[in-house]
């Protein structure tokens, strides 16, 4: 009866959260250039928004530059544009089909708010891990109440999800302590 149950589906459902999380953090500037800075900066471009990464190249020739080159002239200002209005406080330098982005040192004060941020991130990604737990309970009590699932076995998955999201929940608060200490290393 229990045939109905797979921890492994919720499971994955959980290590998506933590795989989604990472690249959060991956777009959170920390001291040195990353091309998944730009990753979350759409361009309204052809009458509808896309990615950066479908307008131009991006690279990152030096450690604290980006190079964005626009494939399409015309798209140039729009990707200068998305550029600017961005939470990350860009000014790039556009010549021609290229925008320099030069990234400055942060400061104390932005370091702090970007910790801050990847806290909000980490904890929305807590939120989905419980949301992926409190659906594997609820199908464990159908389950039990429906299919004739015993018990003893409903209690026994029951722990098993409950250990998977202890997992899960604690690997998020190493990848927040890891970025937190990445962010503020000067």
């Amino acid at each position: 009866m229990s045939d109905e149950f797979k921890l492994s589906d919720y499971r994955r459902r959980m290590d998506g959260a933590v795989s989604s999380l990472k690249g959060e953090f991956a777009g959170l500037r920390t001291g040195r250039a990353n091309t998944a800075l730009l990753d979350g900066i759409t361009v309204s471009a052809y009458g509808s928004e896309m990615p950066l990464n479908q307008v131009g190249a991006i690279s990152v020739p030096e450690p604290r530059m980006l190079v964005v080159s626009v494939w399409d002239k015309t798209q140039v200002q729009a990707v200068e544009k998305a550029l600017r209005s961005s939470h990350l406080g860009l000014n790039p330098v556009v010549d021609g089909t290229t925008m320099r982005i030069p990234l400055p040192p942060l400061t104390e004060d932005r370091r702090r708010e970007l910790a801050k941020v990847a806290g909000t991130y980490a904890e929305n990604a807590k939120i989905a891990v419980r949301n992926v737990r409190r659906d594997a309970m609820d199908t464990l009590k159908r389950l039990e109440k429906d299919a004739g699932m015993s018990e003893d076995e409903q209690k026994a998955h029951a722990n098993d999800v409950q250990k998977a999201t202890d997992d899960v929940i604690q690997s998020i608060d190493d990848a927040l302590e890891t970025k937190t200490a990445e962010i503020m290393q000067v």
